[in-house]
């Protein structure tokens, strides 16, 4: 049931049909009963209200049959001392409208009203009824008045024109009506009218009462004459927001984002570490919502209170809120006092810094949000406030430059030039541009470690800062002297994150700083030593100081100066050595049980799991050498060594393993032979010399035999050794392995066999059936580095018969497995012989596209013996070419890169075979064959020196030799078992000795060259 007496009296019954209340006598008694619903009313007053003066000489029987009536009608319950309206307090208007008055919820009681109080109730001579109904009257235009005057302070008066104008007629000398509707005019520009309302109300006032303005009204007034305190309604004022003194740089992205989330939810919160730019971004973004909220963006600012502190009152302090606004209601609760102020409104309510006061925002957010339904809040944490229906944007540091040249367009390389800027010019040169990447890069994009560093630059250089980043706590201290003291230095940000902590979050942050790249679930457990590590990591991750990279298997991280923050906190807790154990036992650990399955088919599987650890595996690998640990160090090496070769991580696996080598200790026999083998495979790759690998392929011999080992790896060396006891007895040296029980193994000896074949000139099919017979093993294997090896091995050979197509797709097939598990270094090279694959096929395009994309993945690497392969390969092409310049150019490039190993026999003879090609003085030409040949010689490899025989048939059909140069090509031929398509110089020759000598003489040169010892053709042809 619902009494309606603010406006027309009317009863509604549960069922919403309006009930009849006849007679005005039952309606008084009914209004009476009302206005203390729920409690009991006396007699007597029921009396006095009813029949006033004159009361019936059996009143009390006359108020019991009146009653009566109203049973049939409202539930009525009656005592000897008087009766009680059975319903809620709250279903009468008049009552909820006092409460609300009470609780300060102004607009919300305001709006009950529908007319004159306890109109249409028609009960005479009752000066009881009389005065409830003034009473209610005043009640309603107090409360008007506090409204009007709280609207009119928040910059809204302007729009309360009509309202008041209406008012003030009704009522002309209420002068705080008056005084209101002046303001309202003044603050929409019309100053004259709200004079002109001054001078009525004056007059009424001395007419009606005889009474001047009161003091404040006639304060008003001269304020009005005078243009002051008269504030004009202007666009944006409904915020506390204070204007910025530096610009807003790198996140207007982020402000639209923040701006969009804020429209579609109660509540959003501005996630991330200290520093990070939370507070900015949530005023930048609330200060372009003052045009949308009508009722304005308010700040409250957390940071200064304590953890105790309330954040109700905190924001009723800052947002000034009037105990007038409340009405009589100083006593309630902070909370209720601010859902009075925004219970109606539609606003944005900022909470800065809310993660030492959390539990306490949450639960002020939760309820002024259930209360005031058009109220938003935009809060800013280091966590979580945890609520139903939160929305959660993680702000995150302004994006870094991917390279040097990327740094002018980077936003934050132009924070820091912009900060800079107060205090010098630091211009816009390329090494300045690198530096301040420099800088940004170390501070991990931070906004306030940004323009710390900025501030620095008061007293030093730029290179002197960027020099001195390995200490920024002790650096970043320049901070404004009107920021908080927990936002004055960078370790200050960062302390104020760690005294919320508990101590086991404690124990877990400084132990995840051993990390590199991240860690796993499973790698925290182990090496933070809890299980308890998943739920510490989330409360970690919540609190802004941890990263949890998002994918299927989240990844643990913090930002770079967070773990240098808490690697001294692991320093002073004397835990440095207990935990670099755990992490380098975990990862060795790691690394040996996915080390047989890189040969096998789930060697992608495998290899994903390491190069998510790869900065792990490396870090515990420098740590162990750095402490001397030997035995620990070559553990690690000798099963994460086929990991490096096969992702692409040569030259990082080549000066970790030659590291491990070189630490001296007591290493375990089996663990020191692996890791023997495994450098003799890096010193292999490349355009190298196997034979700086004997001395290592002997200790491993000597070890092996005198521990049996049994190992796919070393299984490898057993015909190294023979080939270096017996040279040339390749082939019995790798025969045995096609007998092992492993298949990678036996995949191998079919590889090598094939190989062999091709050194050492065996023209038929054989070599190609063992190279095929290896391609088809290691795809049976799934093995990707096993199939590329073979293929390109293949293609090479297929090439050399003259079928480029073929061999071109081999390299294409070879490049779509080995980028499967991304090796690079690989890439290099197939692309580079594609380059030249592609000239034969006098397709200029395809070669310039394959060499290009060569040059582009050679950029990622740093292997020597790739980018030589790729330099080789442009020389090579500019041989055929005949540009002598580059060919210069890329020597030069391809000793740089080799160092010392450019001495050795095979690269000495590729470097005087191509001085010799582009030699113009012929005498130049034969001291650069001369030391080629010799060269070749030492290597013993028939495709070598197959190679330079062509080579010096040009130099004799120069010298117009032909049948010399006829005798060479045959010669060559003989040496590789076939001739050599693959070399355009073979078919130049031909044509031109054929154009020279009669078929006879040719026939009889090239036979005399097939059966002549090599040596002596080129001794004769290069004697003179």
């Amino acid at each position: 049931m619902q009494i309606a007496m603010l406006g027309p009296f009317e009863v509604r019954g549960d069922d919403e049909v309006l009930v009849d209340v006849p007679g005005a006598r039952l309606r008084g008694l009914l209004v009476a009963l009302a206005l203390d619903a729920g409690q009991l009313v006396p007699k007597a007053r029921l009396v006095d209200w009813v029949w006033g003066e004159q009361p019936p000489a059996e009143a009390a029987n006359a108020l019991q049959r009146l009653v009566s009536r109203l049973r049939k009608l409202i539930p009525v319950e009656g005592t000897p001392d008087g009766y009680r309206l059975v319903v809620e307090p709250d279903a009468v208007d008049a009552v909820r409208f006092e409460r609300l008055v009470g609780q300060g919820r102004l607009r919300e009681a305001l709006d009950l009203w529908r007319g004159a109080a306890l109109q249409d109730v028609g009960l005479q001579d009752s000066t009881a009824f009389d005065a409830a109904a003034t009473r209610l009257e005043g009640l309603r235009l107090t409360a008007a008045e506090d409204w009007f005057d709280a609207e009119i302070a928040r910059g809204r008066g302007a729009q309360l024109v009509t309202e008041l104008t209406d008012l003030v007629a009704t009522h002309p000398v209420r002068e705080r009506l008056v005084g209101a509707l002046m303001q309202a005019l003044a603050a929409s520009g019309r100053d004259s009218e709200a004079l002109l309302v001054y001078q009525r109300t004056r007059d009424a006032l001395v007419e009606t009462l005889g009474v001047d303005p009161s003091p404040e009204l006639s304060a008003l007034h001269v304020a009005l004459l005078r243009g002051e305190s008269v504030r004009r309604d202007e666009p944006n004022r409904e915020t506390n927001l204070r204007a910025e003194l530096t610009s807003y740089i790198g996140k207007a992205a982020d402000i639209a984002e923040v701006r969009e989330l804020v429209a579609t939810h109660r509540l959003t919160t501005l996630i991330g570490p200290g520093g990070a730019g939370k507070t900015r971004l949530s005023t930048e973004a609330g200060r372009t919502l003052t045009d949308v909220l009508p009722d304005g963006v308010w700040f409250v600012e957390l940071a200064p209170i304590g953890t105790e502190a309330d954040v109700a009152q905190t924001a009723i302090a800052t947002l000034g809120l009037r105990d007038g606004l409340l009405g009589e209601a100083a006593e309630v609760d902070p909370t209720e006092r601010v859902i009075a102020a925004f219970r109606e409104r539609e606003a944005l309510l900022i909470l800065d810094n809310c993660e030492h006061v959390i539990d306490s925002a949450a639960r002020f957010a939760e309820r002024v949000l259930g209360q005031c339904p058009r109220l938003r809040i935009l809060a800013t944490s280091r966590e979580p406030l945890g609520i139903t229906g939160e929305a959660l944007w993680r702000v995150a540091p302004l994006s870094l430059p991917q390279a040097d040249a990327d740094a002018e367009s980077s936003p934050a390389v132009q924070l820091l030039r912009d900060r800079a800027s107060a205090v010098r010019d630091l211009g816009s040169d390329a090494h300045t541009l690198a530096t301040m990447a420099r800088v940004c890069r170390a501070l991990d994009g931070m906004p306030l470690a940004i323009e710390l560093a900025a501030a620095r630059l008061r007293t030093m250089s730029l290179d002197q800062l960027a020099d001195r980043l390995d200490d920024v706590f002790r650096l970043l201290t320049g901070g404004s002297r009107t920021a908080l003291p927990r936002q004055r230095t960078l370790r200050a940000v960062i302390d104020w994150s760690w005294q919320l902590l508990s101590d086991d979050e404690r124990m877990v942050l400084r132990r995840l700083s051993v990390f590199a790249g991240g860690a796993s679930l499973s790698a925290a457990e182990h090496v933070c030593g809890t299980a308890d590590a998943l739920e510490l990591l989330t409360a970690l991750t919540e609190k802004s100081l941890v990263v949890a990279d998002s994918n299927k298997a989240p990844r643990y991280r913090m930002l770079g100066m967070i773990k240098e923050y808490a690697a001294q906190h692991l320093a002073d807790a004397d835990e440095v050595e207990l935990t670099r154990h755990a992490h380098l036992t975990y990862f060795t650990e790691l690394a040996e049980t996915a080390d047989p399955h890189l040969r096998r088919a789930e060697q992608l599987e495998w290899l994903a799991v390491l190069d998510a650890e790869h900065d792990n595996i490396s870090a515990a690998m420098r740590g162990a050498i750095a402490a001397g640990e030997a035995a620990a160090a070559m553990r690690l090496a000798s099963v994460a060594g086929w990991y490096w070769w096969l992702s692409g991580h040569k030259a990082e696996g080549n000066d970790l393993i030659k590291a491990a080598i070189d630490t001296p200790g007591e290493v375990p026999d089996e663990i020191r032979a692996f890791v023997y083998s495994l450098f003799i495979l890096f010193l292999n790759s490349g355009p190298g010399d196997e034979h700086l690998a004997r001395e290592w392929i002997h200790e491993i011999h000597r070890i092996g035999k005198r521990t049996q080992l049994v190992n796919p790896m070393l299984q490898l060396v057993e015909p190294l050794e023979r080939m270096l006891q017996v040279p040339g007895d390749f082939l019995s040296a790798w025969e045995p392995l096609l007998d092992s029980q492993d298949p990678w193994v036996r995949a191998l000896a079919q590889l090598q066999l094939g190989k062999m074949r091709v050194i050492l000139g065996h023209g038929g099919y054989e070599a190609d059936n063992f190279l095929q017979a290896a391609v088809t093993e290691f795809e049976a294997l799934g093995e990707r580095f096993g199939i590329t090896f073979a293929l390109s091995e293949l293609a090479d050979r297929i090439a050399t018969r003259g079928e480029f197509a073929t061999a071109c797709a081999h390299y294409e097939h070879a490049i779509e497995v080995i980028a499967e598990i991304s090796g690079t270094d690989d890439l290099v090279r197939m692309r580079s012989r594609q380059a030249e694959l592609y000239w034969l096929l006098d397709d200029p395009e395809r070669s310039a596209a394959a060499l290009a994309e060569a040059q582009r993945l050679a950029e990622q690497v740093n292997w020597p013996g790739a980018l030589a392969n790729l330099a080789l390969s442009k020389a090579t092409l500019a041989r055929w070419r005949g540009d002598a310049a580059d060919v210069l150019a890329q020597l030069t490039t391809i000793t740089a890169l080799l160092g010392e190993a450019a001495e050795q026999s095979n690269i000495r003879a590729l470097r005087h075979e191509l001085l010799g090609s582009i030699a113009e003085d012929l005498d130049e030409a034969r001291e650069h064959w001369t030391a080629a040949c010799a060269a070749a010689t030492e290597t013993g490899h028939a495709s070598g020196i197959a190679g330079l025989l062509v080579g010096v048939a040009g130099y004799a059909l120069r010298r117009e030799r032909y049948a010399d140069a006829v005798r060479l090509l045959a010669a060559s031929t003989a040496v590789r078992g076939l001739a050599d398509r693959s070399n355009p110089e073979l078919a130049r020759i031909e044509q031109a000795t054929r154009n020279r000598l009669s078929d006879a003489e040719y026939a009889e040169a090239a036979a005399e060259g097939a059966q002549a010892d090599w040596n002596q053709l080129v001794a004769v042809t290069l004697a003179s």
